[in-house]
């Protein structure tokens, strides 16, 4: 896990995602209170958390695992004036403690993975209020029947990854309403997350030349680049939008 954290040190964002698309699906939720309890899991080092803040005048509870991730929010947060309304807080998605019916919106940008789609949504819902949202954005098949390398390279590493049509199906399922749903563009991938990402990965052949085994997993993170450089057709994140009725 060091080097993945390594390959990911002061990147701008922890995964594909923008400014622009932060404001896009946060405008899906007309009716939320003029100042919302905000909990962003996942947080990372917190560029949807700035921009979350500086487009509601709620408060935002900024939860992440990994402390250099949430240094780095820190610093961003008193840098533009938003530190009284963002609240730091080292825990794990899998454990996390708040009270029943007090959050009025859930997001988590690229990390829902780490708990999974389905059980991400189910576990999270108690804390919401009634009328609470969440939005999320999660790696989904874009088109059915995908060539099989990338098919097999994704099968490999992340096997729960569903259609779009699959994951709206869940949604229902966990006994939300679907808010609307869209597909990053193209440009939330490469600006701010795998652009910086392959300086980096050349960056670290320089430094750990010798080493074989950080070698290979340089390779698998340059192998995925790859993939998306190859089938950005078939496959992305897309922002799942959904509410509590």
């Amino acid at each position: 896990m060091s080097i993945f954290f390594e390959i990911h040190q002061d990147l701008p964002r922890g995964g594909p995602g923008e400014n622009s698309q932060t404001r896009k699906a946060l405008s899906m939720l007309a009716d939320l209170p003029s100042r919302p309890r905000i909990l962003d899991i996942g947080c990372g080092p917190g560029m949807q958390t700035i921009e979350l803040a500086k487009q509601t005048d709620g408060t935002i509870t900024a939860v992440d695992n990994h402390v250099p991730f949430l240094e780095v929010l820190r610093q961003r947060a008193q840098g533009e004036g938003l530190a009284d309304r963002i609240t730091i807080l080292q825990a794990s998605m899998f454990d996390m403690e708040f009270e029943k019916g007090t959050i009025d919106l859930i997001w988590s940008e690229g990390a829902i993975y780490i708990i999974g789609f389905e059980k991400g949504i189910r576990d999270w819902r108690p804390f919401l209020k009634k009328g609470g949202a969440i939005a999320v954005t999660e790696l989904s098949w874009i088109k059915e029947n995908p060539p099989a390398e990338v098919k097999s390279f994704w099968n490999k590493e992340y096997p729960a990854m569903n259609g779009m049509e699959d994951n709206r199906r869940i949604i229902r399922r966990a006994g939300y309403e679907e808010v609307g749903h869209f597909v990053l563009p193209e440009s939330s991938w490469w600006e701010n997350y795998y652009q910086p990402m392959e300086k980096r990965i050349g960056d670290l052949r320089q430094k750990y030349v010798k080493d074989e085994t950080i070698k290979k997993e340089l390779d698998g993170t340059q192998q995925e680049i790859e993939m998306y450089r190859k089938y950005s057709d078939w496959y992305g994140y897309v922002f799942y939008v959904m509410q509590v009725r």
